[in-house]
């Protein structure tokens, strides 16, 4: 699949509703992923806590909520899309604990009006230093600056 950034996409419709990889330049993962894609107009993305060097960040919950959502702040700018523009966030945890940290700093992450949201409490991830990962979907723009109906 060719992965488009949006200054690469032409400026028709038909470019933004076929599905496209976008272009994040996370860490490359050892599973066959993109980190996000969109198609018809709607990002569709998971985020976990990795940095730039591809590790899963250190230091508990707070750390892993903090990077996970910068990473999905950088994944909607690479797509053209913004916070704002999120429709839902759906935050998994490993512990009910976490949750009101979360809760802390995700409330400083989006305003309102809020994305819808639902929190999930799990046993673990594929990674297992991992106690978190966010599945997100948000509204692109078209090239033409214009929202899918």
């Amino acid at each position: 699949a060719r992965v488009l950034a949006p200054a690469q996409m032409t400026t028709t419709e038909d470019t933004h509703m076929n599905p496209y990889p976008v272009n994040t330049n996370l860490p490359a993962s050892k599973s066959p992923l993109a980190w996000a894609t969109v198609g018809n107009g709607i990002l569709f993305t998971a985020q976990i806590p990795i940095g730039a060097e591809g590790k899963v960040v250190e230091g508990g919950i707070e750390p892993q909520i903090i990077q996970t959502l910068a990473n999905l702040k950088h994944t909607l700018e690479s797509a053209g899309s913004r916070v704002s523009d999120l429709t839902q966030v759906v935050i998994y945890v490993t512990d009910r604990e976490h949750l009101a940290t979360v809760n802390r700093v995700y409330a400083d992450f989006v305003s309102e009006p809020f994305p819808n949201r639902a929190a999930i409490i799990v046993s673990g991830f594929a990674r297992e230093e991992m106690l978190v990962e966010i599945l997100a979907y948000a509204v692109v723009p078209s090239p033409t600056g214009s929202y899918p109906l």
